[in-house]
């Protein structure tokens, strides 16, 4: 395997009192996860008063501290100006480049980088519980894990193992809740989903419907038998259907404006993901490292990522939920933008619907409400027990950035309780 020549990091290098990038008060680390592999955080930090939000980028190996925060909820966009609507003026902010390979998270030997799921949430409770022993002052603060995409699906397992080490003490936080925006937990409802959405779009039409729930359903067969190489290949292959039958179609926000490609091409998930930093995000991630002093490369080893996950990143989590729902007191938040095609709402609810739950059915059989803010309808919510679902309208996969109105407030009812 490709040997990397980066510093050796102790288990944990504080930034303490340190300048940071922008406004703000800030903090920042290395966290020694597991032998040569080094996870990175960067902590917004208001005060100990306020709750803490852990923010899980999805991909898997779209940064964080980059994506997450100049693109969506940070203090400042790409271009370095004011965000109005940013989560820091509520709330402290933790970012974190996970799996090691992202962002400026890194190993120093490409065969370290994380392979399953089980492993990444390991390397994730390693780094936040070294996170707590530093910062003392977090322990009792009401803490969220909000995760994006991708991110959910590394989310809900992690969550469980952190909520397990907290009841047994072996961490001392305040593990409260999880939100999970448009986070791929079924893959098989995913991709079943996706020849209906587009054809009641009007994207496709019965031939495009037929070739991609054709390749739908091999990929089910495909997950029925384990056979995950071939899942994940079957997967890239629809990716591929979906551009051909539409000649273009943003996976993200299937409204926007697209040219037409009339010779689609198969191209891998790492691809896609790296395709969303814009050259003022590479930009500003420069001055980022040199500012806070770092010593590895923003973005580096993440075309590794993907790869090293490639057998495992099609299996389902949904039990991992119904763990959360059946042996935790943690609130659960699910919420989907309507306009999202690669995690579209329909996709979602239908594994909501067949969860395996104690209240499944009075969950079903709760009454749906509409989210009004300054008198207008910005989606609906149904909720009962610790499982609340949120649909979120003129909203992609982004919900954070493509309707921040709704987000602020799914987030202070997630925190605060306020329906």
């Amino acid at each position: 395997m490709l040997s990397l020549r980066i510093c050796l990091c102790l288990l944990v290098v504080s930034a303490e009192a340190k300048k940071g990038f922008g406004p703000i008060d800030q903090e920042w680390a290395y966290v020694q996860v597991r032998p040569k592999a080094h996870m990175f955080w960067w902590l917004y930090q208001s005060s100990p008063d306020k709750p803490l939000v852990i923010w899980i980028q999805g991909g898997p190996g779209v940064s964080g501290t980059g994506f997450g925060n100049f693109e969506e909820i940070g203090p400042l966009d790409a271009q370095l100006r004011p965000r109005n609507h940013s989560w820091v003026n509520d709330y402290n902010v933790l970012f974190i480049d996970n799996p090691v390979g992202t962002g400026f998270s890194y190993v120093e030997d490409l065969s370290l980088l994380a392979t399953n799921n089980r492993q990444i949430a390991n390397d994730l409770f390693t780094c936040v519980r070294s996170f707590f022993q530093t910062f003392t002052k977090f322990s009792e603060t009401p803490t969220y894990i909000l995760a994006e995409s991708y991110g959910g699906k590394m989310t809900v397992e992690f969550a469980n193992l952190w909520y397990r080490d907290q009841v047994k003490g072996n961490i001392k936080s305040n593990l409260k809740g999880i939100g999970l925006v448009d986070s791929l937990i079924s893959p098989v409802d995913m991709h079943k989903s996706l020849a209906p959405y587009l054809f009641n779009f009007g994207m496709i039409d019965r031939d495009g419907y037929k070739a991609i729930d054709d390749a739908a359903d091999r990929f089910a067969d495909a997950t029925q038998q384990a056979q995950w190489l071939n899942a994940t290949n079957i997967s890239i292959e629809i990716e591929y259907l979906m551009q051909k039958y539409t000649y273009s179609v943003d996976r993200l926000y299937i409204l926007k404006k697209v040219q037409p490609n009339y010779y689609p091409q198969l191209r891998s998930f790492s691809n896609l993901s790296r395709g969303l930093y814009s050259n003022d995000l590479k930009r500003t991630m420069q001055k980022v490292q040199s500012t806070l002093g770092l010593k590895s490369v923003w973005g580096n080893q993440e075309p590794y990522v993907f790869n090293a996950l490639f057998r495992d990143c099609r299996k389902p989590v949904v039990r991992y939920v119904e763990k959360l729902l059946n042996e935790t007191d943690l609130k659960v938040y699910i919420f989907n933008g309507q306009l999202d095609l690669i995690i579209n709402t329909p996709g979602t609810l239908s594994w909501i619907e067949k969860l395996d739950w104690k209240n499944s059915k009075n969950w079903l059989n709760a009454p749906r409400y509409p989210l009004v803010i300054d008198n207008v309808i910005e989606g609906y919510s149904k909720a009962y027990g610790n499982l609340k679902f949120f649909w979120v309208v003129r909203s992609g996969h982004m919900i954070p950035a493509d309707n921040p109105v709704a987000m602020n407030k799914i987030l202070r009812d997630l925190i605060h309780d306020e329906s």
